[in-house]
């Protein structure tokens, strides 16, 4: 025991170890320590520092996840008397050392609850040879005879209340249970001598528990159920089978793969191969299903709404990453400080994914040209502006270019300005944008030249146009 080697390896070795070579540890452990007090010279010192290193074992394995049972340390202090002991010698020697003493007291506390376990002391018992007395409790004639017997007995101490129960019983033996000749044979005081000497105070002595006899008959068990299953009657059942197809195992476990290919037993015959051809055509053309939800008069949605639930979660987390990638694609990267940053840890946060799945999906992107255009497409395509179209009407100019836009029928534009003198339907001149933007000085100009002509152009041009017209056809005017 010089030095702690042995003790830490016998503490190590606790733990793995079967029931009875725990038991062979426990017991060397016991003898070692006491052997440091049994001498001439007990080594306090050596059990002191031997006590504190088996502490330092179960406190450090009292706070790891291991099981509290695989500790060597409870089970010594529970089941031997190796505390009791030391305290004993410490006694014996004198020693007052409180250091060993707090050690022990330490120690103490890992005792497990119901203290040392001692093997039960054998009791020789009596072996029952089924000879016992029937139960009483069982037999219903003697407990109606006794209940008979019984009130009997109260009949006569009615009368004769200072008669005991057993001497009335017993004179009920003498004169065969006949209660009149009982009460006139005391009535006469004419009893046989031997009645004399009794005591007439007597009572009948308690009945005796009996033994039940352990040979009572008891009911047939049972029998077994039958085996009713689908291989009843089968081959095997029958032992009818052919020993050559049955194996233990695996069958052929030495057998390589090109065994097992060169094997044509079991292949398919050729001739069954060319029958199965021989129903094929290849001429025959399949049915075109494209038209069934046509022609049926209503579009058909296979699509489930469960579906398209999931298709607008997976869109959502798709756009999440596709935005972090044209952002940053550091963000993908697989390494240490990439996945502790704070973008990585938004975008898990976000997605709900993994930095495995999310390192993944970018490494993919950057593989796949065509589904970063289609994702570019998708995400990129709408930015919440409305596209800006061009006008295809016709604008007013400057006063510089109202003045200059008598030309031959100036702009072509849709709008009804009044033009120059061109033959045009387009307006040079003063023709203006009434529905231009509000502020616009052309516009303003525009739609007061208009409110100022309104009484002499509007419908009455349009009316006399008419009239034009139905004459050049020949027309009626109306």
């Amino acid at each position: 025991m010089a030095g702690s080697d042995f003790l830490d390896g016998l503490v190590s070795c606790y733990k793995i170890m079967n029931p009875p070579l725990r038991k062979a540890i426990i017991t060397t452990t016991y003898l070692c320590l006491a052997g440091l007090t049994d001498d001439e010279h007990p080594n306090f010192s050596l059990l002191n520092d031997q006590l504190y290193s088996l502490k330092a074992a179960a406190d450090a394995h009292k706070a790891g996840p291991t099981n509290a049972n695989d500790s060597m340390v409870p089970e010594l202090v529970t089941t031997t008397p190796i505390l009791k002991h030391v305290l004993q010698q410490l006694e014996k020697a004198g020693n007052t050392a409180t250091r060993i003493k707090s050690v022990i007291a330490s120690l103490e506390s890992y005792r497990k609850p119901g203290g040392m376990v001692r093997p039960k002391k054998f009791i020789k018992r009596k072996i029952d040879k089924g000879k016992g007395v029937m139960d009483v409790a069982q037999d219903s004639e003697f407990q109606e005879m006794r209940v008979h017997r019984m009130s009997q007995i109260s009949q006569i101490q009615d009368l004769f209340p200072g008669l005991g129960s057993g001497f009335v019983s017993l004179l009920l033996d003498e004169y065969d249970n006949d209660n009149e000749q009982v009460i006139a044979h005391l009535l006469e005081e004419d009893l046989p001598p031997r009645f004399s000497s009794m005591d007439r105070g007597k009572d009948l002595s308690p009945e005796r528990p009996r033994r039940r006899s352990s040979l009572a008959p008891r009911s047939t068990p049972p029998q077994l159920p039958t085996r009713h299953n689908i291989y009843d009657n089968d081959d095997l059942d029958e032992l009818n089978v052919d020993m050559s197809n049955l194996h233990f195992g695996k069958r052929g476990p030495n057998r390589t793969a090109d065994d097992i290919l060169n094997d044509r037993s079991t292949a398919p015959n050729k001739a069954a191969i060319l029958s199965a051809l021989s129903l094929f055509d290849a001429d025959d053309d399949e049915r075109d299903d494209t038209y069934d939800a046509v022609d049926s008069g209503m579009a058909v949605n296979d699509a489930l709404a469960d579906d398209a639930d999931d298709q607008k979660r997976k869109d959502a987390v798709e756009e999440v990453l596709f935005k972090a990638y044209q952002a940053d694609q550091k963000v993908f990267e697989r390494d240490a400080d990439t996945r502790r940053g704070a973008a990585r840890s938004t975008l898990r946060g976000e997605t709900g994914m993994t930095d495995e799945a999310i390192e993944g999906w970018g490494l993919m992107l950057g593989r796949d040209p065509g589904r970063l255009k289609r994702l570019e497409f998708k995400f990129n395509t709408f930015s919440g502006n409305q596209a800006i179209l061009e006008t295809t009407a016709w604008r007013a100019g400057n006063e510089d270019s109202d003045r200059n836009g008598s030309g031959r029928g100036g702009h072509r534009g849709r709008g009804r300005g009044r033009g120059g003198p061109g033959r045009g339907r387009g307006g040079g001149g003063r023709g203006g944008n009434v529905a231009g933007p509000t502020g616009d000085k052309d516009t303003e100009n525009a739609r007061r030249r208009k409110e100022s002509s309104k009484g002499s152009q509007a419908n009455h041009n349009r009316r006399d146009q008419r009239a034009r017209k139905m004459a050049r056809g020949g027309g009626m005017a109306g």
